[in-house]
């Protein structure tokens, strides 16, 4: 017998595992999962939120309430709005290819998202078996920047399976989203992180109850060692939504780090007088490279 949907429907409290255009699917405690819709006036919700919801017939509900996020995800939307994509993330994973060639504008953007959501940033480097020799040394150099300013960099092989046990570690009793543009083998890397993921992926499209063709804009799966992966489709960047050129350099370790010694408080470390941050690249305390890649985002936030 259907329950009602009025007041009388008791609160149950779930997470959000997969958002299918305007519907949710919503797991409780116990791991049952329910089709849900939300509240008409509340807030979009994203994988990985934690809801209220009431049950209004047998395996569908509607989300009442939206609780208290550690961190979002947001991308930008049409009409300079932004849609969020994540919620209560303690990780973003960067995946890129060694090969052809790593786009460092693209990690740096990566992490400066990260700084500015205050989510932890995990890089990944991987098809390092296509590395040579000289490769192997452009790499090495890439990745030293990154470590000293304290990024963790983990170097895998999803087809040759290497690095994959260091990988998990990192990634054990987290939520993270894994990121990354087309061919770098994301989806490679999951099917070896998810033995399990056809598994999951057929009780998500039971519980939507609209078969496996369903378009689906994010789905949270579940480590076997604990933790969650939220992969979203389509998701390559999210795009610098809220952050100017005035306000670049947070997303920037090194020159965060050297913004405060600038004579000037409000220094664009642009060709201000006495800017530390321009001393500690002519001195190599900040990589030149780093350093003229949030010059070019500043001339790209500035239009």
């Amino acid at each position: 017998m259907n329950q009602p949907s009025g007041k009388n429907s008791p609160i149950i409290k779930g997470r959000i595992v997969a958002h299918l255009g305007k519907a949710l699917i919503v797991e409780d405690d116990e791991g049952q999962t329910a089709l849900c819709k939300k509240r008409t006036q509340l807030e979009q919700p994203a994988v990985g939120d934690y809801v209220e919801w009431i049950r209004t017939e047998a395996g569908a509900g509607r989300v009442e309430k939206v609780l208290e996020r550690r961190s979002l995800l947001s991308r930008p939307a049409k009409k300079g709005n932004v849609r969020p994509v994540a919620a209560n993330l303690d990780q973003i994973v960067a995946i890129l290819a060694v090969k052809p060639n790593i786009d460092p504008l693209l990690l740096d953007q990566y992490l400066i998202v990260c700084e500015f959501q205050d989510i932890a940033p995990l890089i990944v480097l991987n098809k390092t078996d296509l590395l040579d020799e000289e490769s192997r040394k452009t790499i090495d150099e890439l990745v030293l920047i990154y470590k000293k300013l304290g990024y963790e960099v983990v170097e895998v092989s999803a087809v040759e399976k290497t690095g994959l046990n260091e990988l998990r570690q990192h990634l054990q009793n987290k939520t993270s989203i894994l990121v990354g543009q087309s061919g770098v083998g994301k989806s490679t890397i999951t099917n070896a992180l998810l033995p399990d993921l056809a598994i999951q992926t057929k009780t998500l499209s039971t519980a939507s109850g609209l078969g496996k063709h369903t378009t689906t804009l994010s789905t949270l799966y579940k480590l076997p060692e604990g933790g969650d992966i939220i992969d979203s489709p389509g998701v390559n960047i999210f795009g610098l939504a809220h952050i100017t050129e005035q306000n670049l350099a947070y997303g920037f370790r090194e020159i965060r780090h050297f913004a405060d010694q600038c004579k000037y408080s409000n220094c664009m470390h642009l060709k201000e007088p006495k800017c530390a941050v321009k001393d500690n690249v002519e001195n190599g305390e900040i990589s030149k490279q780093r350093y003229l890649r949030y010059l070019k985002l500043r001339d790209k936030l500035s239009y």
